[in-house]
């Protein structure tokens, strides 16, 4: 707890400076690492309205196969980012949201990149394209 309320403060704690030598041990690279695979942030953003069930996630998503959807929740609920709620009923019924930690990614970072990407998609698309064109 110490080393988080240091980092909120400014300070380096000595798991920063072990982080800056060994980086990738870092904590930035574990977050990082949760934008990796392409569908798991569209699977969040899908479940950030509340609960889905896996055929609706399926359909609200679109262009996603049954595995790759399967994937995509087993390491969201592997990172502690959704939780599966299964209903004693009937047919079974199971459930997929966001957890705390999945809300707070949604609603932070996922928001703020999401507002990146409206104002400087734009510019980001035409220097791809340049890029292309120049054979980089």
């Amino acid at each position: 707890m110490r080393d988080r309320r240091a980092m909120m403060d400014g300070e380096m704690t000595d798991h920063d400076a072990h982080c800056y030598e060994f980086v990738a041990d870092c904590r930035l690279r574990a977050a990082t690492d949760l934008f990796a695979h392409t569908w798991d942030p569209v699977v969040l953003a899908a479940l950030r309205l509340g609960p889905h069930r896996r055929r609706e996630l399926h359909a609200a998503i679109g262009g996603i196969s049954d595995k790759v959807l399967t994937d995509s929740l087993h390491r969201l609920l592997a990172n502690g980012l959704i939780e599966r709620h299964a209903h004693p009923e009937a047919p079974p019924r199971v459930d997929y949201a966001l957890t705390g930690l999945g809300q707070s990614l949604v609603e932070g970072p996922m928001m703020a990149l999401g507002r990146w990407a409206i104002e400087h998609g734009d510019e980001l698309l035409e220097a791809q394209e340049s890029s292309t064109a120049r054979g980089l």
